[in-house]
Parts: structure tokens; sequence; C-alpha cells
């Protein structure tokens, strides 16, 4: 059975419930009431003390599932893909597939009674992965996404899956394409102290980040005022090179930079991993979501956030 269509407009399921969720959670308590759903029951005391309550399930087995349909208004989908044997992503398949079990009517909307069918929003956390090697040009959400990375096919798999069940349902989504994600306790500082290769400057690809905490922010404002079926870039300001963004890291912190290599070199010393985010350059424009969206970043740039850890004396 359903919940009643006037106890779920204020209710947010977040799917996902890592660093950002937390940080999300954190500025809609006291707001909304907040469901989390999540796998470990040892996250359980983590979740409460956050201000959400933790739901039991698994994203990989469709079965557990049944206790998150018609439960919420709004869906906040932050959980990384998974390859079904057919390389699409089977947990926002799963995930799809549980929000309509909520039923009753076909048409979606209100059914008898006035239980909710479907959730009014769903908003999903992508990668800027999907654009794949872009060779340093500007992009916008206009270019065609081409992806050159499972990880990234599978995100993309994921808003496609998304986007059509939306339209399909009149649900109101949004789609955040979102590049680096950086904060005080997610610098690459145990890669610097290691040594790991950077690019040499001619050679080098441009990067994109976010602060986690302008990240919540552009969540929040995409729950508010994003457009139907919209993508938007949740990126900062910046216009760095990769190996840029060690160096000013490795100077906030009193570490030595990285050694530059050429790139042939650095492919040959670091793993397949990391050398498919290395290898990648492109520029996200952000304009959509400054212009739809009214985002004012906290960190612009990379350097302000360090700068402004500098003066706290957290770095």
């Amino acid at each position: 059975m359903g919940v009643k269509v006037n106890s779920t407009m204020n209710r947010i399921t977040l799917i996902g419930c890592g660093d950002i969720a937390l940080r999300v959670a954190a500025l809609l308590r006291g707001r909304y009431r907040l469901y989390g759903l999540a796998r470990n029951e040892a996250k359980f005391p983590a979740l409460r003390a956050a201000g959400i309550t933790p739901i039991f399930g698994d994203l990989d087995g469709r079965a557990s599932l049944k206790r998150i349909a018609g439960l919420a208004d709004t869906i906040l989908h932050f959980a990384p893909p998974a390859a079904d044997a057919n390389g699409h992503d089977r947990r926002t398949r799963n995930l799809l597939a549980a929000l309509n079990s909520s039923l009753p009517p076909r048409g979606g909307g209100v059914g008898r009674g006035g239980f909710l069918r479907h959730p009014a929003r769903l908003i999903y956390i992508s990668t800027s992965g999907v654009y794949g090697d872009c060779g340093g040009d500007l992009i916008a959400e206009t270019r065609p996404p081409r992806p050159q990375t499972s990880r990234a096919a599978l995100r993309l798999d994921a808003e496609q899956q998304i986007r059509a069940w939306a339209q399909r349902n009149n649900v109101h989504a949004a789609i955040l394409r979102v590049p680096g994600i950086y904060a005080a306790d997610r610098l690459p500082l145990e890669r610097l102290r290691s040594g790991t290769p950077a690019i040499t400057a001619n050679e080098d690809s441009y990067v994109n980040h976010i602060h986690a905490d302008d990240l919540a922010h552009i969540v929040i404002a995409a729950l508010h005022r994003s457009g139907a079926n919209r993508i938007y870039h949740a990126s900062d300001d910046g216009e760095m090179k990769m190996g840029d963004y060690f160096d000013a890291v490795a100077d906030a912190h009193g570490l030595a930079r990285p050694p530059r290599m050429s790139r042939e070199e650095v492919k040959r010393n670091v793993s397949p991993m990391l050398w498919s985010f290395m290898n990648e350059s492109r520029r996200m424009v952000n304009e959509r979501m400054k212009r739809e969206l009214n985002v004012k970043l906290r960190y612009p740039t990379v350097q302000d956030a360090l700068s402004n850890a500098r003066r706290l004396g957290g770095a």
C-alpha cells in the first residue's frame, strides 16, 4: 500500500548515503523528513545522528527496495552505478522499478484514496566523465556525450534511464554532471606524499572541480529551481590543469610538488584507473547552473578554498 499524498510532500529519500548526502542532509534537516537507503546496518547510528531515518535496502537486490515505494515526494539519487550482464546500470534500473511499485492507477499521479504512484522529483548526481576526452575544449550541457570509460558509460546509462522514466511518468528529474569533488578531507595528500608523477605542463590535461559544500548547495538549488528533465554542470569557475592543482594542494600543505613527466612516462608509471582520470581534458561551462539555479559559489576556485583553509588554520 502507498502513502497518502499529503504526507509525502515534506519527505525526501536519499539513495547513496555517503559524504555528499550527509552534507545535503545537514542543509535540509528540520525542514524535511529525511530517509536514507542503506544496506549496512552498522551505518544506521550515523544516519540517525544526521537526522536521517535509515531504511534497509540494497540497490543490487530489487526485492529489498519495497519499503521506499510511495515513501517520499523527492528522491536524491547519489549511489554509484553497477553493471549488469548487458552493461547497463542495474542499480538505477532496480530503483526505478521499486519507485513504480506503489501503483495503483494507470497513467501515474494520484490513485484511489489519494495514494502516490511516483515521486514528484528526482535529482541524480552523474559525472562529467560522460563527455570523454574533449581535448581541453570549453563544453556546455549541449555537447553530445562520448564516454570513454566503463564507469562513465554506466553513469550515462543511468541518466538515460532516469530521463526516459521521468518523461513517461511525469516526474520532474534533473541531472547534475559533477567533476572532481574536493574538500579539506578530500584532497590528494597521500598521492602527493607517495610522489606520484604529474604530466608536464605543455602536455597536461584540464581538470574541473567542485567543493563538496558547494555541491551540496547545488543539490538544494536543483531541488527547488531546476527545469524538468534538465542537465546542469555542477562545476566551479576554475580552469586548472591537473598538475597545477596538485602543485596548489602541495604548496598549501607544505608538501613537495609532484615530479613532472611526459604523458607517455606518466601512463607507464600510474595505474590504468588513475590514468583514465589524467588522460581526459575538458573545461566545463557552468553558466546554466548559475542562471537557472541561481547558484552563488562559496568557493569559485580551488585556490579560494585553499586560501580560506589557510586563513582558518586548516592547512
